[in-house]
């Protein structure tokens, strides 16, 4: 298959399918077509068999779903079809080879680079090999035990990793010391060999070389040539401020290293909080217990509250206060993203004394016997005994 009939044939015309058409869709027009055109089925007819040749091509490149993004993003290129020189009838465009595969403005970054790369991926041409492009690196999961105050102020912490990297030994050549790998004598360093089907000629992995481009003739002990080796690493992670516990951080860049030179991939840590002697954590918002004596939650008062981190607040406690009532502390919680803060929510816990003195004693007797009966209980008693 040539350059050319790449560029010029409509293989989507030739199968009679449209360019959105699903891969069943392709098979079942292809083996329609294909028995219809075989050239057992027409011996002698040069035409049938001309016919079925272009068939099998069309269905060679849609059938593959690489080379059909391929196929396609060539021919987008230039509005979905191309005329090369010497080809007849009107219409697309017409240009030098030389334009089209590196002379362009813009050299290997222009059109005529990105089209090269394309039909270099389905035929084995072009410049660039998959191989030989720089390759990102993969995707890193950690874990991280942070304090309480550093979940809410944000941290640095180092974090040890072990992952695949260059071998140390042989400094990711696979050689062993004192040598040197060789081009590959088959691919001459492309990494790439083609692999021929009649008329066709597709590109694979050079299985001498096993796509690397060079071949190494005494391998590294501690790699065995393959020029990677597991190792570790220390890095330092910047935990951001307000993070809870079994949150999943990313940070970009942080993880395993590219090859030939491809972006480090990505760092995931998730993160454990220790628990907090007096505080607790509700999203953005602190939370505390206050003991109050039952004087105070009766007669009202003002009370210190802890905040974490600062100077305790005075916090007013109005008479009546049941046991378990929750206050809120406006901005003295977790720190949020725009810079604002959480609240600090403080529930109190009324305390009962359970020795009393005799000056104690006898004022409890004294409001008890002031106290009026309690509606609320008496209702109770009244709802109950009439079900």
């Amino acid at each position: 298959m040539s350059t050319k009939d790449f560029l010029e044939k409509d293989y989507y015309k030739v199968l009679g399918v449209a360019k959105s058409a699903s891969p069943d869709e392709i098979k079942k027009s292809y083996r329609k077509l294909a028995r219809k055109y075989h050239p057992d089925a027409n011996k002698g007819d040069a035409g049938a068999e001309e016919r079925f040749k272009e068939i099998s091509e069309a269905y060679n490149v849609l059938s593959d779903e690489k080379r059909r993004k391929e196929y396609d993003d060539a021919r987008s290129l230039f509005g979905g079809g191309v005329r090369m020189p010497g080809s007849g009838g009107g219409g697309g465009y017409n240009f030098d080879l030389g334009d089209l595969f590196g002379n362009a403005p813009g050299g290997a970054g222009g059109t005529g680079g990105r089209l090269g790369d394309l039909l270099g991926g389905v035929f084995g041409g072009g410049r660039s090999t998959q191989q030989q492009r720089p390759r990102r690196g993969a995707d890193v999961e950690t874990e991280a035990s942070l304090s309480f105050a550093d979940a809410i102020n944000g941290s640095t912490v180092a974090l040890s990793l072990a992952g695949e990297g260059p071998c140390k030994a042989c400094m990711g050549t696979g050689a062993k010391a004192g040598t040197v790998p060789r081009v590959c004598p088959t691919c001459e360093g492309t990494g790439q060999g083609s692999r021929n089907l009649g008329n066709f000629a597709f590109s694979e992995p050079c299985k001498t070389c096993r796509g690397r481009g060079l071949v190494v003739d005494d391998p590294c002990p501690v790699c065995s040539g393959s020029g990677r080796a597991m190792s570790t690493r220390t890095i330092q992670a910047r935990i951001p401020a307000g993070v809870a516990d079994g949150q999943r951080i990313k940070l970009k860049g942080k993880g395993a290293p590219g090859e030939r030179g491809g972006p480090a991939g990505d760092l995931y840590v998730r993160v454990h909080v220790a628990q907090h002697p007096v505080f607790g954590r509700s999203g953005h918002n602190l939370t505390i217990t206050v003991p109050i004596t039952l004087p105070e939650a009766a007669l009202g008062a003002e009370i210190k509250v802890p905040t974490h981190g600062g100077m305790p607040v005075s916090l007013r406690i109005p008479p009546g206060t049941p046991n378990g009532r929750t206050f809120r502390v406006r901005g003295k919680g977790v720190r949020r993203q725009d810079s604002t803060y959480g609240d600090l929510l403080v529930t109190v816990d009324v305390r009962v004394p359970k020795d009393l003195d005799g000056e104690a004693r006898e004022a409890l007797e004294t409001l008890r016997k002031l106290s009026p009966g309690d509606d609320q209980r008496d209702d109770l008693l009244r709802r109950a005994k009439a079900v």
